[in-house]
């Protein structure tokens, strides 16, 4: 990932002019075409161009946006994406390390696709089956007799399935419960945004720039709060990540005080050779502790998002006081998606810290391994030299079955089957500016505009040509529209089934207009 300016003075500042509706196709709206109906593509592109707020004025930004690819986007001004993973497609650690992204498709099917697999984690074990099969294997083959009875087969194979089951089901419950509260916080921040945005009105007297970013801070509020949760979830407790220190620099808050006095705690030691290696074919003794940077750390730490929470919570109480939220109605929805929020992070919490009981994992993992383990020996006397391929395979299936269960367990790590948190930041931090950048104006000016077709697909007439018309043509266009469609509906859908039978071609006149659209 390319690194972002320190400050948005490092990066000099272009012009980046938007789309206008001189790009969109325009309807031909004669103030004639009332009587006549039917739908008339323009030709000639007469209409005076109507300005609204995407085509108003050019817009600025401080980012340099010639090499950075926006995918929310792609076709409109370019935005840095601090919260996108590193592009290693052609990079070996793109298979250990996730989480996945979302965005990419894969072509190739899927039994043949290693990136999501859990087959690199399963690499040592089968490596370890296939030659514990095979020394069974050669001791029956040359020394002597290491067959049992298969009924162990029927016996453990019972237990050991309802032990998965019961290990799956409750780990995918977590992963599914942890999708839940992040799209809560997506659903809070939304509509906190439109509070902040919409709904809170200015204070008499204030500059209107003031407004504005005051407006634009409490929604960096929300993003900073959805990107501290995710660090919080990951164990990082301090604030210099890209991501989140330009959102909580200016805030008062444990972490950053910490992150100050002992920036050397933010320097991450290079993994030697045998330890990558190591975590990323899934060897336990390889594993570092997540929570070690946490353990390690000398000053008080606080709850980031606890605190982000707080500020939150004040910036609506002030609302509340200064009147800028007028309708009881809208205090309320503030103050329900502030609890909402509080209820998500202790959700989230409560998912991290309440895994499966020890005594559960220990068991279940120790009862696959001896089942696993006891294949050869009930193979033996049937397969042969078969008992080596076979064992091997068994213990891929059911041992894939408890690794799985293992690595979804915690849905807000970095697996490459955990969530993509990164891309519900982004998703926020894209949503929230699509907010602030709708313009608070009368929202009737929109119904007269000549592109507005009030009455479609029953009439191509747009809102001036139906306000020329009396009250009581009016109504009877709208009674008369639900059977007019119908009607409409049920002609293209037979003159399709003939088109398909070998009949006649579908009717220009059906497809493109409705049978009483003249007579309304």
């Amino acid at each position: 990932m390319s690194k972002l300016p320190n400050s948005i003075h490092e990066v000099p500042v272009i012009n980046t002019q938007v789309y206008d509706s001189a790009r969109t196709p325009s309807l031909n709206t004669p103030d004639t075409m009332a009587e006549e109906g039917g739908y008339h593509p323009s030709t000639g592109g007469n209409e005076p161009k109507q300005e609204s707020q995407f085509t108003s004025k050019p817009r600025m930004t401080d980012f340099n946006t010639q090499e950075i690819r926006d995918t929310m986007s792609p076709t409109g001004p370019m935005t840095p994406n601090p919260f996108s993973r590193k592009n290693t497609s052609i990079d070996i650690d793109d298979y250990f390390t996730g989480p996945r992204d979302i965005l990419k498709h894969s072509k190739w099917p899927l039994f043949m696709q290693m990136h999501g697999s859990i087959l690199p984690k399963m690499i040592v074990p089968l490596i370890w089956m296939s030659m514990w099969s095979a020394a069974i294997t050669c001791i029956d083959k040359y020394r002597t007799n290491m067959g049992v009875d298969s009924v162990l087969l029927t016996v453990l194979g019972f237990v050991v399935g309802l032990g998965l089951s019961f290990r799956s089901s409750t780990a995918y419950e977590r992963y599914a419960e942890g999708r839940r509260y992040w799209a809560q916080l997506i659903l809070a921040s939304q509509s906190l945004g439109r509070v902040f945005w919409i709904h809170g009105g200015d204070p008499q007297g204030l500059d209107p720039r003031q407004s504005l970013l005051r407006k634009v801070g409490c929604m960096n509020l929300l993003l900073a709060f959805a990107v501290s949760i995710k660090h919080k979830l990951r164990f990082e407790p301090y604030t210099a990540y890209e991501d989140l220190e330009h959102l909580v620099a200016h805030l008062q808050t444990f972490a950053q005080e910490a992150t100050a006095a002992e920036p050397e705690k933010l320097v991450l030691k290079k993994k030697n050779f045998f330890k990558e290696t190591g975590e990323y074919l899934g060897v336990s003794f390889a594993a570092s502790n997540p929570r070690k940077t946490i353990k390690k750390a000398s000053r008080p730490l606080g709850n980031l998002p606890l605190e982000i929470l707080n500020h939150i919570s004040c910036i609506v109480d002030k609302m509340v006081e200064d009147g800028q939220l007028k309708v009881p109605m809208q205090q309320t929805l503030a103050y329900n998606n502030v609890a909402l929020l509080n209820d998500i992070m202790t959700g989230t919490e409560r998912v991290l810290t309440t895994p499966l009981p020890i005594a559960y994992t220990i068991a279940i993992s120790q009862i696959t391994w001896v089942y696993v383990m006891l294949l050869p020996f009930q193979l033996i006397d049937k397969l042969d030299w078969i008992t080596i391929p076979a064992t091997v395979a068994a213990a891929y299936i059911i041992l894939g079955i408890l690794f799985i269960g293992r690595e979804i367990e915690n849905p807000f790590g970095e697996d490459v089957n955990d969530l993509p948190l990164e891309a519900y930041c982004e998703q926020i931090a894209s949503e929230l500016d699509i907010i602030a950048a709708f313009e608070k104006s009368d929202p009737y000016r929109f119904m007269e505009s000549p592109r507005n077709l009030p009455l479609y697909p029953a009439s191509m007439a747009p809102y001036h040509v139906w306000m020329s018309r009396s009250e009581e043509r009016v109504r009877e266009a709208i009674n008369s529209k639900h059977s007019t469609v119908f009607e409409f509906r049920k002609k293209v859908i037979l003159d399709k089934v003939e088109s398909q039978s070998g009949g006649k071609k579908p009717s220009s006149e059906g497809a493109t207009t409705l049978s009483g659209d003249n007579n309304v």
